[in-house]
């Protein structure tokens, strides 16, 4: 198995999503917070750019649908600040 560039975006992407979530269950991060469906959102892009190089559409759909849910609590942590 070859390890290109973009496997290592996507290995970014992944860390980002596991330290997000380690991040959550030591309860140093609320689910509610900016920050933490910004790191998701993050770290699902970058697992979505790896996939254009090699792609999976299983991986595909659950990374796409990451992002949208990501976006939504996103949208919802600004909707309740203003």
């Amino acid at each position: 198995m070859q390890y290109a560039w973009y496997d290592f975006i996507g290995s970014v992407g992944v860390g980002i999503i596991i330290f997000t979530y380690i991040l959550l269950q030591t309860e140093r991060l609320k689910s509610e917070t900016l920050i933490y469906s910004t790191l998701n959102a993050i770290g699902a892009s970058l697992i979505v750019f790896s996939l254009f190089f090699n792609f999976n559409f299983s991986a595909f759909i659950v990374e796409f649908f990451w992002i949208l849910i990501s976006l939504y609590g996103v949208a919802k942590y600004l909707r309740k600040r203003n």
